[in-house]
């Protein structure tokens, strides 16, 4: 391996000796760095659709949701049964199609990534895993049958190079209706539609549709004094596929993939309690080479945004803006001791104080 390094290292010194005619330290660096990139491309390969780079983790991807998401015990549950089962198949009768839903910041996109990652061996960053997100790619409600066509045209197109693709579609809720309908035959139980089969792929639609209901309930259980672990899917499934279908706003309105049960599990997504960003504020924390700190972590959260007004259950943004507050507050994290300075109370304090009605 430090013959191949060496030789490597040595090509690039070469290369960038005979393209570099004057002595310009930042064209030096340039030129290096372009061939190391080139270079380790060729060393490491090119990503392929295979089991070299195509390779399930189940026990990968427990862990990561069971360390990683916090305050989802429903969506947490219904993934690992969703995925393990799916990928345990090695001839599903049809595409996995998971619908997840739930207010900003509690963790959607992020689960998403997870699974990318226990499947593929770039992650979400692979080639085989590709993400729309709905004002990005379909801004124009005008060219809805244009967005239709090409859509239809990426899918076959990718599941033909690679029929263990991943399609992401964020902003579900922001969807021009009847555009996801396109998608509709390739999520069947076709086992071949044009020559090309679909049944390996696995489609997610992310949307913020029915976050008001699905908090509401939520608020429900913690003002009757019931714990949150005790919500069940059942609580809040049949109102999710009924609501997805009948909301203008949803992407799904009046949408085949529901009336013909393409969709295989609508997943809830729970509002996050002050308990929860803290987790998210630690996870952050070691995930960017710092050591955790409870009182920091406390005093980042306290800081958020939280609903209702009085009772301060629920943060307002989810987990969503705890990067930017680490930033924000780069000083604290890595200061020796830390001053409560903010007005605020915990919301975990306020949240003993229960009201039974609003």
């Amino acid at each position: 391996m430090k013959a191949v390094q060496t030789y490597l290292l040595l090509y690039v010194f070469l290369m960038t000796s005979v393209l570099v005619n004057t002595f310009d330290p930042k064209l030096i660096f340039d030129r290096m760095a372009d061939n190391m990139r080139k270079m380790w491309q060729i060393f490491k390969g090119q990503e392929s659709c295979d089991s070299g780079w195509i390779s399930f983790n189940a026990a990968g991807l427990q862990a990561d949701l069971e360390s990683k998401l916090f305050g989802q015990h429903i969506a947490l549950n219904i993934i690992l049964k969703a995925v393990n089962g799916f990928m345990s198949k090695e001839n599903p009768e049809k595409p996995l199609v998971l619908s997840l839903h739930g207010p900003t910041g509690t963790g959607k996109s992020f689960v998403s990534s997870l699974i990318a990652d226990n499947i593929y061996k770039e992650g979400i960053d692979s080639k085989f895993v590709h993400v729309f997100i709905a004002t990005h790619h379909f801004p124009h409600s005008s060219q809805t049958d244009t967005y239709k066509s090409q859509l239809q045209q990426w899918i076959k197109g990718n599941v033909t190079n690679c029929p263990q693709s991943m399609f992401i579609f964020d902003e579900m809720d922001k969807m021009h209706p009847g555009l996801i309908d396109s998608v509709k035959s390739f999520l069947d139980y076709y086992k071949k539609l044009d020559g090309v089969s679909y049944r390996k792929t696995i489609f997610i639609f992310l949307s913020n549709t029915e976050a008001h209901s699905i908090t509401e309930t939520a608020l429900h259980f913690w003002r009757t004094g019931q714990d949150r672990e005790d919500i069940e899917l059942k609580d809040l499934e049949t109102s999710l596929s009924a609501s997805a279908f009948n909301n203008k706003g949803s992407g799904l309105w009046h949408s085949s993939l529901i009336k013909q049960n393409m969709v295989d599990f609508f997943i809830p997504f729970l509002p996050l309690e002050y308990k929860h960003v803290v987790q998210c504020v630690m996870a952050q924390m070691q995930a960017e080479g710092l050591k955790p700190n409870q009182d920091v972590a406390h005093k980042l959260a306290i800081d958020l945004e939280y609903f209702p007004k009085f009772e301060r259950v629920f943060s307002v943004s989810g987990c969503k803006k705890i990067t930017i507050q680490m930033h924000l507050n780069r000083p604290l994290l890595h200061a020796k001791k830390v001053i409560q300075v903010s007005s605020k109370s915990p919301p975990s304090t306020c949240a003993d104080k229960r009201v039974h009605s609003l």
